[in-house]
């Protein structure tokens, strides 16, 4: 369920926020100054209702209507709590369902819990099928069961096969939104059917030719019916090869197809060949987007995505997990020097040149890791390759460790005049970037074979890992060449 846009839409939503927050700034000016007014309680109010609302009020509520819903999305998701909550009162009823769509999951749950299950139900019921199973997981049970008994037979039908697919499966993109065709009639027939329509569903590009029984034919552009003589036959111009999604089919995949051969619209075909939906290109930029924002979180090590304005106790536990990790790996990293304590003790400069060796190692890992997370959504790392990408890789990382070694070698013999020393600088950082890119390929790798993200608290792991490791590197080499 999308708007029509104006043209005041394309505007920079930067500047919409501003307008906002300055009608905000106002509004809590003007409030401030009426309650510090000394004068009964009941003039008071009456001061305030006539200063606030009938002014600054009206005038954020008219702003707030002449905005497109995703655009009043990113501004709620800009605001702290109390603006939030102020600016959400203020958005009419009948647009609630379109915003909390829009919204990320985080700042829909704060709105929600200041919604009564009447406003959620009319909210929801404001949303077509695919919509409503997109907002059913942050919804009470009591108020799907409201909702679900207030759809139609084949409405119901719709939302539980929506409800029925993970989230990263195609049934869960599906919109039943479309309009349909049979290849027996002429094109006149079918602009006559069209006209009926008050509007078509969003992102039509073509027509899905079907049977009686619903089995799907092929598809009929729009710039085919509209360039072609009236009396043809639809079957005469349909396309037949044409790319088919099916419901239990991965969303990444059909995501890379909507790329790959630049569809606005494909359909989702089930095993028996009925037509039971289609994929849009919003809906598989709203899912690429999704994805790309939660392998950033997952990189980070955040288990969820976070409202920036949440609250510090939640926003803190959010962050807890990985940094719970860290810190044990930060105390066997720690121990790892302690066991080196008498040889740093009797060449004290390996203190000052340990976190290069890790530092250099653990963006080298990153870089790896990157380039494999990513090479791995785009299904281009197979059994048949993955050797002859780890031997690339430690190509890279031991070509790199002898040149930056090198240079980091060389600086240590100009720092403390130790040949020793520039050699071992050299060979730890030969060999932690060897390790680096040996853990830069395993981590995503094995995470995806357990079934795992492979982008989750990756670089937590490989920044643990290559600390240590270059540290018990460098001092073991200290140790050996350094020491006598």
């Amino acid at each position: 369920m999308t708007e029509n846009l104006k043209p005041h839409y394309t505007e920079n939503v930067q500047e919409h926020l501003q307008q906002v927050q300055h009608l905000l700034a106002k509004h809590a000016l003007v409030e401030a100054v009426a309650h510090q007014q000394e004068m009964p309680r009941a003039e008071r109010h009456e001061l305030v209702d006539k200063l606030l609302h009938k002014r600054h009020l009206a005038e954020l509520r008219n702003k707030l209507g002449s905005l497109h819903s995703a655009d009043i999305a990113y501004i709620l998701e800009s605001l702290p709590i109390e603006q939030r909550l102020l600016v959400w009162d203020l958005v009419k009823a009948e647009r609630d369902g379109e915003i909390l769509i829009e919204v990320s999951d985080a700042v829909r749950e704060s709105l929600i819990a200041t919604m009564s299950s009447n406003e959620l139900r009319v909210a929801a019921e404001q949303l077509d099928t695919d919509e409503i199973a997109d907002l059913a997981p942050d919804l009470p049970h009591a108020v799907m069961r409201d909702v679900f008994q207030s759809l139609s037979s084949e409405e119901r039908e719709q939302l539980r096969s929506a409800m029925s697919y993970p989230e990263d499966a195609v049934g869960a993109l599906m919109d039943f939104d479309m309009v349909t065709i049979r290849e027996d009639v002429t094109l006149e027939v079918v602009s006559r059917y069209l006209r009926r329509f008050d509007e078509l569903p969003d992102h039509t590009d073509q027509l899905f030719v079907v049977d009686r029984d619903d089995i799907y034919k092929g598809v009929l552009p729009l710039n085919r019916l509209l360039l072609n003589e009236p009396e043809v036959f639809v079957s005469a111009l349909m396309i037949t090869d044409t790319i088919k999604l099916q419901p239990d089919d991965k969303a990444d995949q059909a995501a890379q197809a909507f790329e790959r051969y630049d569809l606005v619209s494909a359909p989702v075909v089930d095993e028996d060949g009925k037509l039971v939906g289609r994929v849009t290109v919003n809906t598989v930029v709203d899912y690429i987007r999704s994805e790309s924002e939660n392998d950033v979180l997952n990189l980070a090590g955040l288990r969820e995505e976070e409202d920036i304005f949440a609250s510090v106790w939640k926003s803190a536990q959010n962050r807890w997990a990985w940094l719970a990790l860290n810190l044990c790996t930060a105390f066997f990293a720690s121990r790892v020097i302690g066991s080196f304590e008498n040889t740093i003790e009797k060449y004290v400069a390996l203190a000052t040149l340990m976190p290069i060796v890790a530092g250099i190692a653990g963006n080298s890992a990153n870089q790896t890791t990157t380039i494999v997370i990513r090479s791995l959504a785009l299904g281009q790392i197979t059994q048949g390759n993955a050797r002859r990408l780890l031997l690339k890789e430690l190509a890279i990382g031991g070509f790199n460790g002898l040149l930056w070694g090198g240079i980091a070698g060389l600086f240590a013999y100009f720092l403390y005049h130790s040949v020793a020393l520039g050699v071992v600088m050299t060979g730890a950082m030969l060999l932690n970037l060897l390790v680096g890119a040996l853990i830069g390929i395993a981590i995503p790798l094995v995470m995806q074979k357990m079934g795992r993200d492979p982008a989750i608290g990756s670089s937590v792991m490989i920044t643990a890992i290559t600390d240590s490791g270059g540290f018990f590197i460098f001092l073991g080499l200290a140790t050996l060449f350094l020491i006598r």
